[in-house]
């Protein structure tokens, strides 16, 4: 394509809103971070502007590449996502929720967000070639068979958030190619089925956390498991409509409140910026999604169109469960707020999917 005609069908709305989300996120990053000694907590800030930068930069460069190329080379990446989550296994070392899970490369990734945006592309294109025949329990134990491999690798970690994230991209691209619900009742009779095996696997504060939101115990000391359950109801509810102001949380800046530059960075939000603030976070949230969905539905192939879909899926699905596990009404799964919260292979790899949206959005076949 001329560049003239990628810049003029180029979704500006979607790049403003994406850019004023992570910039925003750096900000309140700044704020849960200030006064830090730890060193890591130090270079949370200069970190996430290195990769907006990079990632910014990767936006545009996907958006120059045809979508159907990288269709074209599915195996390739299949084959790469497997490798780079077996070598996890092999050479990974520790976060800080003692989850096996970052590659060292000169840099810390996690290769598991990586591994997001790729299984977008391979079960995409698996099911943009066998749409028109999801009637076969073939084509869906196929399916099932292709995320299989990287959630048990990813599973092993142990990190169970992305697992899920996995499974609901899975169900998204299926239902979109035309899951039939005589399949979706065979699913949710093996997932019944094997529920008590994989509870008997997880980890004991895996199942803590779904104890903690299902049977809430006021009584516990302070320094529980359910500490920053209750220091995060305390830092919204202490938000009222308009915050405490910025850098003037008293949760968050005299740091009773853990992880509140990752997991728990819509606290942070609601304390300082009060439900006005939170609201208007989700509102930018809710464009950007309905962007990608605008590109879904102008998409020239099924290819495209299950691409916006996976990554819609992906940053509105860790949305609700990011902002849900802060407000206490969904258990606590460590998935973070895209292109808000600290995490540079997050952010990084969320700007590289809005990428493949915008490829997809400039070689549309029609207007809207």
């Amino acid at each position: 394509m001329r560049t003239t005609n990628i810049w003029r069908q180029f979704d500006y709305v979607l790049l403003i809103a994406t850019l004023v989300l992570v910039v925003f996120g750096i900000i309140m990053i700044r704020s849960a971070t200030n006064g830090a000694t730890d060193p890591d907590l130090i270079n949370r800030v200069p970190s996430q502007i290195q990769f907006m930068v990079i990632g910014t930069i990767l936006l545009l460069l996907m958006t120059y590449i045809d979508y159907r190329l990288l269709g074209s080379i599915h195996l390739w990446l299949y084959l790469f996502m497997v490798g780079i989550l077996i070598m996890v296994l092999l050479f990974g070392q520790e976060g800080d929720g003692g989850s096996k899970s970052w590659l060292n490369i000169g840099i810390l990734i996690q290769p598991a967000e990586i591994a997001k945006l790729l299984i977008i592309i391979t079960l995409g294109y698996h099911f943009s070639n066998r749409y028109h025949k999801m009637d076969s329990i073939k084509t869906v134990f196929g399916s099932l068979i292709h995320v299989a491999v990287p959630i048990g690798l990813i599973f092993i970690q142990p990190d169970l958030g992305t697992v899920i994230v996995f499974s609901v991209l899975w169900f998204t691209l299926a239902w979109a190619a035309g899951l039939r619900i005589k399949h979706i009742g065979m699913g949710l009779f093996i997932a019944i089925v094997s529920f008590p095996i994989l509870w008997s696997v997880m980890l004991p504060y895996q199942r803590e956390r779904i104890t903690n939101f299902i049977t809430p115990d006021t009584g516990e000391d302070r320094f529980g498991s359910r500490y920053n359950i209750r220091q995060a109801a305390i830092a919204i509810g202490s938000g009222g409509l308009f915050g405490k102001g910025y850098g003037n949380g008293t949760q968050t800046q005299y740091r009773f409140l853990r992880v509140r530059h990752t997991d728990f960075i819509f606290c942070v939000i609601a304390e300082e910026f009060g439900l006005v603030g939170g609201t208007i976070v989700i509102i930018i949230m809710g464009v950007v999604i309905w962007r990608i969905l605008r590109a879904a539905r102008l998409a020239a192939d099924p290819l495209g169109s299950m691409i916006c879909y996976g990554v819609a899926a992906t940053i509105f699905f860790q949305s609700v469960t990011a902002i849900g596990m802060n407000v206490g009404i969904l258990p606590v799964t460590g998935l973070t707020l895209p292109l808000v919260s600290s995490g540079g292979t997050s952010l990084m790899s969320i700007l590289i999917g809005i990428g493949l949206v915008q490829s997809v959005v400039v070689r549309r076949r029609r207007f809207a």
